[in-house]
C-alpha cells in the first residue's frame, strides 16, 4: 500500500487555537502525529474533540469550535462554552483540559461543568478513541453545506466571492503552501482536471495561508490553471478544519461537502476524478 504524502499545516500560521485530540494539544490546528506516537496508539488514546481558544483572559476555558459528532458535541457542547472542570479538576487554560482528558481511557464518562450565557452548566462526556486526520475532518465536514470563506483574497484568476456564487457548479477546494512538496506534486493535476472538466461544470480553487504576492507570483510560476487566494489570517482554512496539506475538499452542485482528501496519494488520483463524474452527472439545483 502506498504512503500518503503531506506536510504539516504550521509555517507562516499563527492561530490562538488548540485541539483536544488523545490528551495532547497542538498549538494552530491539529498538524502532526503526536511525537510519543510510536509508545501509545491513537486506538488507546481518549478523545474528547472539541478546540479552545489559547491563553483567551476570562473565566475558565472558551470552546473554539466543537467536532460534529464528536464525544463533546453528543454531550451537547457548543461554540461559546467555558469550560470550568473535567470532573474534580479546576482548569484555566487549554493545557489544563488537555491534561484532564488524559487521565481516562477509552470508554469512560465523566462530568464536564462549563458556563453558558452567564449560566454554570454540566454535560456528561464518554470519551470515544481517537479517530485518524482524515475521519476527523470527515465527521466535521461531510455532508453539511461547506463554510462559506470568509478574509480570502483573490491572487490569481477569478477567485468567487463565496460558496454560495459556486452553486449548480462541483467545487474542489484546494487547501495549500507554496513550500508543501506534495502540493507541488497535486498542483498540476487538479489543473488537468479543471481543463478536462470545466466546461461541464467543475470549479477548481487553490487556497493558501500564505502572504498574496507570494502566493501570486508561485501561482505563475507553477502556472497554476485555477483561481487562487490567499487566506492570509487563516479565516478560511480554520473554519474547514485543515490540519494538513494539501487538504481537498469536494463540494456538490448544492454546495454540500461530499468529500475530503488528505495528504497525496497517487493511487487516489482514479477516485478523485470518478468522484468529480458522478457529481457532474448529479442534477442541477434548480431553487
Amino acid at each position: 500500500m502506498l504512503k500518503k504524502s503531506m506536510a504539516p499545516l504550521g509555517r507562516g500560521l499563527s492561530l490562538r487555537l488548540c485541539v483536544v485530540l488523545g490528551g495532547l494539544v497542538i498549538p494552530g490546528l491539529p498538524l502532526l502525529v503526536p511525537t510519543d506516537a510510536q509508545a501509545e496508539s491513537a486506538a488507546s488514546r481518549p478523545w474528547l474533540g472539541i478546540a479552545m481558544d489559547s491563553d483567551e483572559p476570562g473565566q475558565g476555558v472558551r470552546v473554539g469550535h466543537v467536532i460534529r459528532s464528536s464525544p463533546a458535541d453528543r454531550a451537547g457542547l457548543r461554540e461559546g462554552d467555558r469550560i470550568l472542570r473535567v470532573a474534580s479538576a479546576t482548569v484555566a487554560r487549554g493545557q489544563d483540559v488537555v491534561h484532564a482528558v488524559a487521565t481516562f481511557a477509552v470508554g469512560d464518562s465523566t462530568e464536564i461543568a462549563f458556563v453558558r450565557a452567564g449560566k454554570e452548566q454540566n454535560a456528561r462526556v464518554t470519551f470515544t478513541a481517537l479517530p485518524t486526520q482524515d475521519d476527523m475532518v470527515r465527521m466535521d465536514l461531510v455532508g453539511t453545506f461547506a463554510p462559506t470563506w470568509k478574509g480570502v483574497e483573490s491572487v490569481s484568476g477569478s477567485f468567487p466571492p463565496s460558496i454560495g456564487a459556486m452553486r449548480g457548479r462541483v467545487v474542489i477546494l484546494d487547501f495549500w503552501a507554496t513550500w508543501c512538496g506534495p502540493c507541488r506534486i497535486v498542483i498540476p493535476k487538479l489543473g488537468a482536471l479543471q481543463a478536462r472538466y470545466g466546461a461541464q461544470g467543475l470549479s477548481v480553487l487553490g487556497v493558501s495561508t500564505e502572504d498574496p504576492q507570494e502566493v501570486a507570483l508561485f501561482a505563475q510560476k507553477m502556472a497554476v490553471r485555477y483561481a487562487v487566494a490567499s487566506d492570509k489570517h487563516a479565516e478560511t482554512t480554520r473554519s474547514y478544519g485543515v490540519m494538513s496539506l494539501p487538504t481537498l475538499v469536494v463540494i456538490d452542485k448544492r454546495g454540500v461537502v461530499r468529500d475530503v482528501a488528505i495528504g497525496y496519494d497517487s493511487s487516489e488520483d482514479a477516485r478523485l476524478d470518478a468522484s468529480v463524474r458522478s457529481l457532474l452527472a448529479e442534477q442541477t439545483p434548480t431553487d
